[in-house]
């Protein structure tokens, strides 16, 4: 037996000094900047949507929508007359996609095929984040100033309720199976919206969140990433009873993207870094790393069969202190705007 056990614990031995490599160290994402997509009109900026689905890149940019192929960043077209538009849903059952116009408080319909205008429909004030929830088949709205959400059919384009929020909404998503959460960034909380009903059912606070703006979920394990730039903090929350499983450091964060397949969720943060949170089970998570991207680039879109990521971004000049503004925001310079990707 001596001779049998000498060599099983050299062979245990050499497996445990190999194995830090390959199953015990942390794995990195491998990703980086690999290129960026020049848009030369002008004007502020803020959510980007990816359809991975056509390969299409709908970045929001003052007052209108710039639409690029995300393979090669050609421009394709634009949607024009957005006037402060915030963010871009699709909606591809009714060939239909939608624009929240913040200076305008409308929402625009666009073709999704010819970029047409179709008609805009009113909505609160201020309409910020939008996005398409594929259960119940409506358009949410998430109004910043009058504190309450649009919802909107995407059959008929009517508007068929507007739902009080008691705060500040922010980012929205569905888990697809009947309910609707959004952030509520004055308030520090998540809330759970009854899709059939439109009634609020669950108002969680985010105890050590701040400003939660940047959402997202994992449908298949019911958990939401919501990344509260307040603090610099991403929470993971069991979207089925609200408690909170996970906090993270990360960066001044406004936008949150999660990737189902590789079970990664990435905050963008301004200061110019994605962090990165592993999924490893429904209750266990990790921090990645931070992938060095661009000042400014605090939104995101994701394309999840390429799994890259698609930020917006400008160069940016420091502006004079004046005795009505001692503390003025940085200035956009002309014809740097772009879209920085990441990936592999």
């Amino acid at each position: 037996m001596k001779s049998i056990i000498k060599p099983l614990c050299l062979l245990l031995f050499s497996i445990v000094m190999i194995a830090p490599n390959h199953l015990f160290a942390q794995k990195k994402t491998g990703f980086h900047v690999l290129t960026d997509f020049p848009i030369h009109s002008s004007g502020g900026w803020d959510y980007i949507t990816v359809d991975g689905s056509t390969k299409l890149i709908y970045a929001s940019h003052g007052t209108q929508v710039n639409i690029l192929n995300a393979t090669t960043g050609d421009s394709v077209g634009y949607i024009p007359d957005t006037k402060g538009v915030h963010g871009i849903a699709i909606a591809h059952e009714f060939n239909k996609g939608y624009t929240s116009n913040g200076r305008a408080n409308n929402v625009t319909v666009f073709d999704l095929k010819t970029n047409r205008v179709l008609k805009t429909v009113d909505a609160g004030t201020n309409p910020d984040a939008i996005f398409y929830d594929d259960f119940s088949k409506k358009v949410y709205a998430f109004n910043g100033r009058s504190k309450d959400a649009t919802v909107i059919d995407a059959a008929t384009d009517a508007v068929v309720a507007t739902i009080p929020l008691g705060g500040k909404p922010e980012t929205g998503v569905s888990d697809g199976k009947g309910k609707v959460f959004v952030n509520i960034e004055d308030t520090g909380e998540e809330v759970e919206i009854d899709a059939a009903t439109y009634k609020i059912l669950n108002r969680w606070k985010l105890t050590g969140g701040e400003e939660p703006s940047g959402l997202d979920i994992d449908r298949k394990t019911e958990r939401l990433f919501i990344g509260c730039g307040g603090n610099q903090t991403m929470i993971v929350l069991d979207a089925t009873n609200g408690a909170i499983l996970g906090k993270f450091p990360i960066g001044r964060c406004d936008g949150m993207a999660f990737d189902p397949e590789l079970k990664l969720a990435y905050s963008s943060n301004g200061e110019g870094t994605i962090s990165v949170v592993r999924e490893v089970n429904a209750n266990k998570f990790e921090f990645v790393e931070n992938i060095p991207t661009e000042a400014g680039a605090r939104t995101i879109g994701i394309d999840v069969y390429s799994h890259k990521l698609y930020l917006p971004t400008a160069q940016m000049k420091p502006v004079e202190p004046t005795a009505e503004n001692a503390h003025p925001r940085p200035q956009q310079i002309p014809g740097t705007f772009h879209i920085v990707v990441v990936g592999k």
